[in-house]
C-alpha cells in the first residue's frame, strides 16, 4: 500500500475519536446521525482552502455551497489508490440519483510539478465531468497539508521524473453548509459514503 499511510491515519483518527464523543455528548438534544464514515463534527482543522482548479479559477469552499464536497488528495500517476478513490466518488453520484447533482468531487494534487492543469483536467474526465483538481505551489501546498493533517513524501524512481508519491488516502467530506462533517477511510466502499451523504443532505 502506502509508506507511513497507518502512521498518519492514525494520528488523524485519534483526534477525530476525541472530536466525534464531544459532538455527542454536546449534541444529545438534537436529531441523532449515525454515519459509517469517522464524524469529525467541529474539528479545528481542514476547515477550507484557497486553491486554483484545472480551469485556471480561484476555488474556496463557498464556491460549493448547497453541495456536499468530498475533498481527496493524490496525484494523477498513482497506480491504483487514486483511480480507485475518484472512481468511487463517481459511483457515489450514480447511486445517490437526482441528489448526486449535488455532490461535488475534488482532487487535490501532492504533485503539482507533473499535475499540470491540463493534465489535471483530463485525469477528471475520466471519472466525471463534474469534478475539479485543484493545485497550488510546493510551499502553500506544505502548509494546506499540515492544516488538512495529510502526510506525503517524494519517493525517487530511476530518473528524475519517474518518481511517485507517498501519501495517505482518505476523503474529507463537506456538508450542503460548507462545514467539515466526516472523514472516510480509503476503501470504505460507494455504498457506505452515499449512504452518510444522503444523510448530511437530508438531516
Amino acid at each position: 500500500m502506502l509508506m507511513n499511510k497507518r502512521n498518519a491515519l492514525q494520528v488523524l483518527l485519534t483526534g477525530a475519536g476525541l472530536t466525534a464523543l464531544a459532538g455527542i455528548t454536546a449534541g444529545c438534544s438534537e436529531k441523532a446521525q449515525t454515519f459509517s464514515a469517522i464524524d469529525i463534527t467541529g474539528a479545528d482543522y481542514a476547515r477550507d482552502f484557497d486553491l486554483t482548479d484545472h480551469n485556471g479559477q480561484r476555488r474556496t469552499l463557498k464556491d460549493f455551497a448547497g453541495k456536499v464536497v468530498v475533498l481527496f488528495f493524490g496525484y494523477t500517476q498513482c497506480p491504483d489508490v487514486c483511480p480507485t478513490a475518484m472512481a468511487e466518488i463517481a459511483e457515489v453520484r450514480q447511486l445517490l440519483g437526482k441528489d448526486g447533482e449535488r455532490v461535488q468531487g475534488l482532487f487535490v494534487t501532492v504533485d503539482p510539478a507533473r499535475d499540470t492543469p491540463e493534465v489535471l483536467k483530463n485525469y477528471m474526465a475520466a471519472f466525471d465531468p463534474s469534478f475539479l483538481a485543484l493545485y497550488t505551489t510546493p510551499e502553500k501546498l506544505e502548509a494546506l497539508a499540515k492544516d488538512y493533517k495529510v502526510f506525503y513524501k517524494k519517493v525517487e524512481g530511476k530518473t528524475p521524473t519517474s518518481y511517485s508519491m507517498d501519501h495517505s488516502a482518505g476523503c474529507y467530506i463537506y456538508d450542503p453548509q460548507g462545514k467539515l462533517r466526516l472523514y472516510t477511510r480509503y476503501g470504505a466502499g460507494a455504498a457506505l459514503m452515499a449512504g452518510d451523504i444522503k444523510q448530511l443532505m437530508h438531516p
